[in-house]
């Protein structure tokens, strides 16, 4: 087998740090070798170990990934980047092209979004030999363009799932679907399906909340930052 891809996640928030991390491990043939919040620990990082792709996200508190990412191409450095932001203006989404950025993933994500960018990713990075033609190249750089939406239950939507599952990321305490739907602004319902989808793909998980009177009521909790540990620096 060939060696697994290695992954360097560079994200300031712990909990999304380690989610990252996590979702990166359970893509086939990638391992994360560390998850770091500043570009100074990235720094140390690739000094000292081999890192073949960076997760990296261009707001960091010491500096702008997309600057991090244009000194690594001025040293030599081989290691690819997707970059993993909030920003959705599309002048840095060019700029991002122009320095060699392999994917562009917005957060926030659910993990079936990531997967597909590193599948794709390591489809690019399998390609091999020399293009008898056109069509070699472009089946080897059609691999990068993004892929359609993962396929969810009848009914959901990506963009709506992952609001979903922000929310449920950032409450510690877990959330109802009451909660959710206030929230997320949808209906009680239809919060609901979200969240048991994120229930049935072990991102997270349910517990009956017992009050005065009246049923219990179903608190939802994220379960992602949980689930594994990875290197800090």
């Amino acid at each position: 087998m060939s060696a697994p891809v290695r992954v360097l996640v560079v994200e300031d928030d712990p909990v999304a740090a380690d989610a990252h991390a996590l979702y990166v491990g359970r893509v086939p043939g990638f391992t994360a070798v560390a998850a770091v919040h500043t570009l100074a620990e990235a720094t140390r990082v690739l000094e000292r170990t081999r890192v073949d792709l960076l997760l990296l996200d261009l707001t960091l508190p010491d500096g702008n990934g997309l600057r991090f990412a244009r000194g690594l191409r001025a040293a030599g450095h081989p290691a690819d980047v997707i970059a993993v932001t909030s920003a959705r203006d599309l002048a840095v989404v060019r700029e991002s092209v122009s320095l060699g950025v392999v994917q562009y993933v917005l957060k926030p994500f659910a993990f079936p979004t990531l997967r597909e960018r590193l599948l794709r990713y390591a489809e690019f990075r399998a390609a091999a030999g020399e293009a008898v033609g056109q069509d070699d190249v472009d089946r080897a750089l059609a691999a990068l363009r993004a892929p359609a939406s993962a396929q969810l239950p009848k009914g959901l939507s990506a963009p709506t799932l992952d609001r979903v599952a922000a929310l449920l990321r950032a409450a510690p305490e877990g959330l109802t679907a009451a909660g959710a739907a206030v929230a997320a602004g949808i209906s009680r319902i239809t919060a609901r399906r979200y969240l048991e989808h994120l229930v049935d793909t072990g991102r997270a998980d349910r517990s009956p909340r017992y009050g005065q009177v009246g049923r219990p009521e179903l608190h939802y909790r994220w379960l992602a930052a949980e689930a594994g540990s990875v290197s800090k620096v």
